[in-house]
């Protein structure tokens, strides 16, 4: 116990880097998601596929083997970027697959009446989505995304695999140093536990809110 104690501080400076690669991951995911969302509504066939296929993989392979394309693959390219942002990077690809898919479910939600009518008015179609579709959609889409943030502080840990010194990766380096791994990881998942319980209470407050809403 007194070695988890002093070693916490340590442990908390990692949760940090995990909550922040976790909130880039899922902001840029969101992004992502949405340019998905939109190539989907091309009239280009071919564009159309090349979305399918990425979704696809990107739900379809472990994100372990996306963080090391990402961490591989981007020196090759002539991108040398630091390994915390490649693991943000593969973090969000594989975030705004499944994004993409929750903003697909979302539409079904908003009826087409809506569209046609701002149609009518002579709104652009940019400004329906900007203006109209998308921030009912968001709304109607915030649980499964705080579900989704909760996904990515948990996948966080796979970033340790490519030298991100967030929370699992502090851990290791702290048993490597002490010999002592049972009170060290009773410690991370604490603390993984702590934060993904309180996202889990957000995700069901916003669930009441969400339900009390139908788009008309």
């Amino acid at each position: 116990m007194q070695l988890l104690v002093s070693a916490f501080p340590a442990l908390l400076l990692g949760a940090q880097t995990t909550i922040a690669a976790s909130l880039m991951g899922i902001f840029l995911g969101v992004t992502v998601g949405v340019a998905l969302t939109l190539a989907r509504q091309s009239s280009v066939s071919v564009l159309r596929w090349l979305v399918s296929v990425y979704v696809s993989f990107a739900r379809g392979t472990p994100l372990f083997i996306q963080v090391l394309v990402v961490f591989f693959v981007l020196p090759e390219l002539g991108l040398d970027i630091p390994k915390f942002y490649a693991g943000v990077i593969a973090l969000s690809l594989n975030s705004g697959a499944y994004i993409s898919e929750m903003i697909r479910g979302g539409l079904t939600a908003i009826p087409q009446g809506q569209s046609d009518a701002a149609e009518a008015l002579g709104l652009r179609r940019r400004r329906i989505w900007q203006h109209i579709i998308l921030p009912q959609v968001f709304y109607l889409i915030l649980p499964p995304l705080t579900v989704e943030f909760v996904s990515l502080v948990k996948a966080s840990a796979l970033l340790s695999v490519i030298g991100v010194v967030e929370l699992t990766r502090t851990a290791q380096q702290i048993v490597a140093a002490t010999f002592q791994p049972v009170p060290i990881w009773i410690g991370v998942g604490m603390i993984y536990f702590v934060i993904c319980f309180a996202l889990g209470a957000v995700t069901e407050r916003l669930e009441r809110k969400t339900a009390l809403y139908r788009p008309a």
